[in-house]
């Protein structure tokens, strides 16, 4: 088998049943993570400290979210959208004079924010105190900066005490009083240069529909050329000068591969053009934290493709080295690394959603210690298929025999090792047994045993005998596929009812049906010799005992099949007696 059958059949032909167990898998993840987050909160409460006194009562926490950077910033973002400026100046510093124009502030401030404003919202500080290592006071926290034309514009959050939430973030006065000014030196998105003023009035959910416009395009256009350039570059392939095996290798990895990168391609461009479009700062929080989302998902998906196509030519390469154990060994570190590449996948996801991922982590920790305590078989299974593994005592494609079981290792995972046996099905063994299982490797052997017991029948002459043992002792030192170091013919007994001859003969192939070929050709030439010497193996004799019948006076009488099986046995013993006279003679 090529190596582009191994990568078609591990990468390229399971895309819908992978996408099903990542789905299945990341939804198990995700259920874990929150489970183990709750646990871990709870713990939190029940060993944290407790108050020491209640005579000053502390305040209580800010409704607004204000009591770090980036609620307070967030919460401003959706008081602008709501257009609730009476809430949106809960989030501002204002002197007396800014007051009279709170409105207009906070308008000229969203606008300087929709266009200007590209850093990512989980950059913002999530802690009370802010970013210490910003360089600034502790009682400041820098956003931005906003490069508009040659300027940039920074937006300062202060840090103040209020008598009803305690210590607060604002948007300061002094960025308030750099509005006016960083206003009046807005220029014009590409789009609004592009298209007539009228064009951006009509609007759809509060958007220009221009914008809803530039938005598709700025999905379709990459998505088409994209597709274009994988259609051109396997055509190009197909009618490439080499060979045919590394034309379908070539070939193979491109399907594999291509599907995966277009949908990482194109979500890479649409994000990078959403801050582009001059859409609103909380659409483009939002839509940009889903867009991610998916960005990570079909990332994951190209690099367990990449992975798949790069560990199965390393097994490929190792299976015609003959080392079966490393190939094995390497198909089970693919799947550790996939396991890998999805729980980063996951913790990525939540950090966009805003979960707080060192809870996460804690929990895990702690659902681990639980896991590990509930499921001490699997993790011995485990640890069972890790050092079955490394200690290459088993490798996929092996025939063996594992407690009185044979049967060709189809598969070692990380739980069990699944054996086909010659019925044809399929049986698991955990890992964590085989550790007190006896364990046959027949895979290893570079010669197999062929032993057998010849029987030749009574009346065989001395010459007879050494005819047949000298014939076959020549076969065996003839043959080829015969070691004739090792190999014997030999008398061994005189047995109740034949003459016994052993077979001992080492044959050199590890391939079971050419044993069988040549095991069948050695048996025939053995057989040929015993005719041609005039005797024959020992027919197959048994006893029948038959109890006798009593009369009521005591007095004991044969049975007539009794009498009829002694008169057969007689007449058998009289016609041996006469032909070995006959034979002497």
């Amino acid at each position: 088998m090529t190596l582009q059958h191994y990568i078609g059949r591990s990468a390229g032909n399971r895309g819908p049943f992978e996408s099903i167990v990542m789905l299945r898998s990341a939804c198990v993840l995700v259920v874990l993570l929150w489970f183990t987050g709750q646990v871990a909160s709870q713990v939190s409460k029940l060993t944290g400290s407790q108050p020491q006194s209640h005579s000053a009562k502390e305040p209580a926490a800010d409704p607004l979210g204000r009591s770090t950077p980036r609620g307070a910033f967030t919460g401003f973002i959706r008081a602008l959208h709501r257009e609730d400026f009476v809430s949106a100046a809960r989030f501002m510093q204002l002197s007396p004079n800014q007051k009279l124009n709170t409105e207009v502030l906070a308008r000229e401030l969203s606008q300087l924010m929709d266009r200007y404003f590209t850093e990512s919202l989980t950059r913002v500080s999530d802690s009370p105190a802010g970013d210490v290592d910003d360089g600034l006071p502790l009682d400041r926290e820098r956003l931005g900066p906003l490069e508009i034309g040659d300027k940039k514009f920074d937006i300062i959050l202060v840090r103040v005490s209020d008598p009803d939430s305690g210590l607060i973030w604002l948007i300061s006065s002094d960025t308030l009083a750099q509005v006016p000014v960083m206003y009046g030196a807005i220029e014009k998105t590409w789009l609004e240069r592009l298209l007539p003023e009228g064009a951006l009035n009509h609007r759809l959910l509060g958007i220009p529909v221009a914008q809803w416009g530039a938005w598709g395009m700025s999905i379709g256009i990459p998505f088409l050329v994209l597709w274009l350039l994988s259609q051109l570059l396997l055509l190009l392939i197909r009618r490439m000068p080499a060979a045919p095996s590394h034309r379908s290798l070539v070939e193979s990895w491109l399907v594999t591969l291509r599907w995966p990168s277009i949908f990482v391609a194109t979500l890479a461009i649409h994000i990078v053009s959403v801050f582009f479009l001059g859409v609103s700062l909380t659409f483009r929080f939002i839509y940009v934290r889903s867009a991610g989302v998916l960005l990570i998902l079909s990332l994951t998906w190209l690099l367990r493709r990449m992975l798949a196509i790069f560990l199965e030519r390393l097994r490929f390469s190792m299976r015609l080295r003959g080392q079966a154990g490393t190939a094995s060994l390497i198909l089970l570190g693919q799947r550790m690394v996939n396991v890998v590449i999805l729980l980063v996948a996951i913790f990525s996801i939540l950090k966009i959603t805003g979960v707080d991922t060192k809870t996460a982590l804690a929990g895990v920790g702690i659902g681990g210690v639980a896991v590990a305590f509930g499921a001490q078989k699997t993790v011995e299974n485990m640890l069972g298929g890790v050092f079955l593994l490394t200690d290459k005592v088993l490798a996929v494609g092996d025939s063996c025999c594992i407690s009185n079981r044979v049967g060709t290792v189809e598969d070692i995972t990380l739980r069990s090792v699944r054996l086909r046996t010659p019925e044809q099905s399929l049986l698991s063994i955990p890992a964590g047994a085989l550790s007190q299982a006896n364990i046959e490797n027949f895979a290893t052997r570079t010669k197999i045993l062929m032993q057998a017991i010849l029987r030749l029948r009574y009346g065989t002459t001395v010459q007879q005998l050494r005819s047949v043992l000298v014939g076959v002792r020549k076969v065996l030192m003839e043959s080829s596929d015969i070691e004739s170091e090792t190999a014997r013919i030999r008398l061994i007994a005189f047995g109740e009812r034949a003459i016994e001859i052993e077979l001992f003969a080492y044959v050199l192939t590890s391939d079971y049906l050419q044993f069988l070929t040549v095991r069948e050709d050695l048996l025939l030439q053995v057989a040929v010799l015993i005719e041609s010497a005039g005797t024959g193996f020992a027919m197959p004799t048994q006893f029948v005992y038959l109890q006798s019948e009593s009369d009521l006076d005591g007095t004991v009488h044969e049975s007539t099949s009794t009498q009829e099986l002694r008169t057969s046995r007689a007449t058998d013993t009289e016609s041996v007696v006469k032909a070995a006279d006959k034979r002497a003679s």
